[in-house]
């Protein structure tokens, strides 16, 4: 599934507006996009709405389908390991890592002692 992508809508609304010697002000009175919001949009602050986004790619011309880009799909494993987490929570992580391989560890062990046991 794709999804807008703010930071390259960002990055391509300042891009193409400097480019294009626009100001804020200008590009606002073209696209009826207050120059605030134009602001917060090159800042990934502001999601435009439909009207507002085609209005900027009329005037600034980019390709609407170009600032979608492919979701990458939900793994909570890599989640977990994200660097967006504190260091308490990346410890926090660790620690649940570390607890989670200490009691597959002790899985491990009871059922092997049950098969022994079994077997004897």
């Amino acid at each position: 599934m794709k999804v807008l992508s703010t930071k390259k809508l960002a990055k391509t609304v300042k891009s193409l507006r400097e480019s294009k010697g626009l100001t804020k002000e200008k590009l606002g009175n073209l696209t009826g996009i207050n120059r605030i919001m134009i602001g917060r949009i090159e800042r990934e602050n502001f999601t435009p709405s439909i009207i507002q986004f085609e209005a900027l790619s009329n005037v600034l011309g980019f390709d609407l389908t170009e600032m979608f880009m492919e979701k990458e799909g939900t793994n909570s494993f890599v989640a977990l390991r994200s660097e967006t987490l504190s260091d308490s929570e990346k410890e926090g992580v660790e620690k649940l890592f570390t607890m989670m391989l200490s009691l597959r560890q002790q899985i491990q062990l009871r059922r092997s002692f049950e098969n022994e046991s079994n077997h004897a």
